[in-house]
């Protein structure tokens, strides 16, 4: 495998801290800016609404440029963003910050996974993908729980230089290892996106995307003020936490991919989302104990990152049978609908959290994976309809 994948690993490392960082530093970010929790939580939401936005617009405006130009741009962008972060004279250019990563993650995931294709073989692409995403996932087992204790012992604006730090090395490594020659594939237009959007199957499994996804956001966005105040875990506790949540959405994702191939999209995600909105709950009686809050979160780890396979593959099925052209975009835009759903989710648990409280975050985020648990059941007899018809028209 060429050393390029090594640099798109550590630009995904990179992205995935600066993302979820802001979870574990929630409590001590609000505490120094003066801001309360659920303002704070703004700035998991508004960078969500940043990849959602950057991920299709973006994408579509910048494909006909070289693909390693925009890789180097995105990246530059990232690195000027958490600089931006790093030197926030207030909390409103904290904001403009997070909103700027925001836009340049959404443009790295969607052209980091045909850059590393384009780097290899046509019959190792998966793993060169795969190699990539590694960076993602190790990026919550250890980037995220580091950054949270360097923001912890160091302050906040730590944290954001050394990720700025680390994005500069994988732009730099990026500059000097990914060829400037690769394969282009066609832009996708806007107006394809558009056509995908018109599809009601596609638009539903976003909407389960969206809301079975954002359920988690609901609680998680709020879970360092929870272990803090009402579990009583003191901060430098909760970066072990974020590990053992790291470590048990690494085996989810495994977990939940392996249960989509073997029983089906639609079998894997009414189990997980079952398991999830059993699991939140549950946390509201758990809470208050350390030990039991500590393995409700091993528990939850798992199946609010084991969904993420399954809504994958089914949205690529289904849009292989109503979209063939445009099966790329639909991808591109189910990841738009993961980070609409952590958005409305962080969003909608800062209303929680400043109407009625912290622990009424984690029932409510259960309701919504119910809400997505009833989606999929209607989208999965939808596919039963339709293949009762094919069979009789044949």
């Amino acid at each position: 495998m060429p050393l390029a994948l090594l640099a798109l690993a550590l630009s995904a490392f990179a992205i995935g801290t600066t993302e979820f960082v802001i979870v574990g530093l929630l409590p001590t970010m609000a505490q120094d800016l003066n801001v309360s929790i659920p303002s704070a939580g703004l700035l998991v939401s508004l960078y969500a609404l940043g990849v959602a936005i950057g991920a299709p617009v973006l994408t579509a405006l910048t494909g006909k440029w070289n693909r390693k130009h925009v890789l180097l741009f995105v990246m530059g962008l990232f690195v000027f963003g958490n600089l931006v972060a790093w030197q926030a004279p207030s909390f409103e250019a904290l904001i403009v910050a997070r909103i700027l990563t925001g836009l340049a993650h959404g443009v790295f995931f969607s052209i980091g996974s045909t850059i590393a294709t384009g780097l290899v073989p046509k019959e190792k692409a998966a793993s060169a993908i795969a190699i990539m995403f590694t960076g993602l996932t190790v990026a919550l087992v250890t980037g995220v729980p580091l950054g949270t204790y360097i923001g912890q012992q160091f302050g906040w604006e730590a944290t954001f230089l050394t990720v700025s730090a680390l994005g500069l090395i994988a732009m730099l490594g990026s500059a000097i290892l990914v060829p400037n020659n690769l394969a282009q594939a066609k832009p996708a237009k806007i107006s394809a996106q558009l056509k995908v959007l018109t599809q009601p199957r596609l638009l539903l499994v976003y909407a389960i995307t969206a809301v079975g996804y954002g359920g988690t956001f609901v609680a998680f966005t709020y879970l360092a003020p929870i272990l803090n105040q009402i579990t009583g875990l003191a901060p430098s506790v909760i970066g072990l936490v974020m590990l053992v949540y790291g470590v048990s959405v690494a085996v989810g994702n495994i977990w939940g991919g392996k249960m989509a191939d073997k029983m089906g999209p639609i079998t894997a995600l009414t189990i997980i989302f079952t398991g999830l909105a059993v699991i939140l709950f549950t946390f509201n009686f758990t809470a208050v104990n350390p030990i039991a809050a500590i393995i409700t979160i091993l528990v939850w780890g798992a199946f609010a990152f084991g969904n993420v396979p399954g809504l994958q593959v089914y949205v690529v099925k289904l849009a292989e049978q109503h979209t063939p052209d445009a099966v790329d975009v639909a991808s591109g835009l189910n990841i738009a609908a993961f980070n609409v759903g952590i958005a409305l989710g962080a969003w909608g648990g800062g209303l929680i959290v400043e109407q009625s409280g912290l622990m009424n975050t984690p029932w409510v985020g259960a309701v919504v994976v119910l809400i997505a648990l009833a989606l999929t059941r209607v989208s999965g007899a939808l596919d039963n309809r339709e293949m009762t018809l094919s069979r009789n028209v044949a």
